[in-house]
């Protein structure tokens, strides 16, 4: 089964504890939760205590995203906030190995994202050691942009490579991903779909996201 992991870049986040509860009610697994720290994106976003308070109101499966420098410096904080997945940058750090130990020895799945102009090539000494490849198919940083569409050579590319990886590695992709090109991204052997806008920004948050899961699954 694919999912959609909505993200609450795109959410209201003065109202987000109801939110986050809507979605839960729709049967979601997955939380796509986006950390920015102003340098290594352009933007500034939320830390582990967010995370911690948000981890009282939902058993849905934290997946965090950490476009921030030094991730080394905070792995140990969002794995006790409540991270179930965390996903650092190819970009962010030389010591990438040593970062997915860290995780890892957190007793959290490790996730590596790689940017649109970073070659995936850059990841085939590593696949084997990592639970989940994310694929940023807009630069990273805003919530709304339009995919870009060379990224889904690379998406191809992507599911290649876990093929040929010792493990069941997931592959999420992550970026302008809307109503209207959801079916034509269907066919690309993603496992994760994560979507902002088409989510929260549009009508009902739960008949939003139930159209994209049955457009994934239909």
């Amino acid at each position: 089964m694919k999912h959609i992991a909505p993200s609450i870049l795109s959410s209201d986040l003065s109202n987000i504890y109801k939110q986050v509860s809507i979605i839960e009610e729709t049967g979601c697994k997955y939380l796509h939760i986006d950390v920015m720290d102003g340098h290594f994106v352009p933007n500034i976003t939320i830390g582990p205590p967010y995370i911690k308070s948000l981890r009282k109101y939902s058993n849905m499966v934290f997946d965090v995203h950490l476009m921030i420098e030094n991730p080394e410096k905070y792995i140990d904080g969002f794995s006790k906030a409540g991270a179930d997945i965390i996903t650092v940058h190819q970009e962010a750090s030389p010591h990438l190995h040593r970062i997915i130990q860290q995780i890892k020895n957190n007793n959290k799945m490790a996730g590596v994202s790689i940017n649109p102009a970073t070659p995936l090539d850059s990841l085939k000494n590593i696949i084997d050691e990592i639970d989940l490849l994310l694929i940023m198919t807009v630069n990273p940083g805003f919530g709304g942009q339009k995919f870009i569409k060379t990224m889904e050579k690379k998406i191809l590319e992507a599911a290649e490579l876990i093929k040929k990886s010792s493990k069941n590695v997931f592959l999420e992709i992550d970026g302008g991903i809307n109503k209207e090109n959801i079916k034509n991204l269907k066919k690309y052997d993603v496992d994760i779909y994560v979507s902002g806008s088409a989510v929260f920004n549009d009508g009902s948050i739960k008949d939003n996201y139930n159209y994209l899961m049955e457009s994934i699954n239909g």
